[in-house]
């Protein structure tokens, strides 16, 4: 039952890492795509990469990252690489808390990052904007995966890693009840489980017997 609650666990927790390596793929391509328009505009030549595509492709690169530590350690489950992954999806969490709270609360948010020289942030923030219920359902979807990521881990942890791993072989204790069978023989090198007969014995067995 042990084992069987286990995998259920570690295929979740897989299924539901493997979205959050959906959305760093997405945020790679809007990324390279962003990028790709940038290098078509005469301004290319004068203002260096703006940070906005910098920071999106870093983000999507950081999410791929965390998926595949996700699959290991869903795999192994091991206690290290939980942590690790639990880390890693925390510190993300919490950078997207932050965004959010300074968005929310402080009216002039865009004075906190620096000036974008493509004017994809202000497209983004008309998007969202435009959009606003779709892409709260979207944001909200990508916390409830991060939490319910998290949670899964720490389920996978408290189960513990698979138990035939960390038992030895049953060939090691078969010695142990070998005695009740009829033709086991000793290892080479092993002394016999009841001892040898001495040869005073042996005579006085002989010297009954011709009596």
């Amino acid at each position: 039952m042990g084992r069987m609650a286990r995998c259920c666990v570690q295929s979740l927790l897989k299924l539901v890492n493997s979205f959050l390596g959906m959305v760093g793929i997405a945020m790679i391509i809007y990324s390279l795509w962003m990028f790709r328009v940038w290098l078509r505009t005469d301004e290319s030549n004068d203002v260096p990469v703006p940070w906005f595509i910098y920071a999106i492709l870093g983000l999507g690169a950081s999410l791929c990252v965390i998926t595949c530590s996700g699959h290991i350690a869903a795999e192994t489950a091991n206690g290290c690489c939980l942590y690790i992954y639990m880390a890693f999806v925390f510190m993300i969490f919490l950078l997207e808390a932050a965004v959010t709270a300074d968005v929310f609360l402080n009216h002039n948010w865009q004075e906190d990052f620096p000036a974008d020289a493509t004017g994809n942030l202000d497209k983004l923030e008309d998007f969202v904007k435009d959009n606003f219920d779709i892409c709260k359902w979207i944001g909200l979807s990508v916390v409830a995966v991060q939490g319910l990521s998290m949670f899964l881990a720490m389920v996978l942890k408290a189960l513990g890693p698979h138990s035939e791993k960390y038992y030895e072989s049953d060939d090691e204790y078969l010695p142990d009840r070998v005695p009740l069978l009829k033709n086991y023989a000793p290892p080479h090198g092993s002394e016999p489980a009841y001892g040898v007969k001495s040869d005073s014995w042996i005579v006085r067995t002989n010297s009954k017997t011709l009596r």
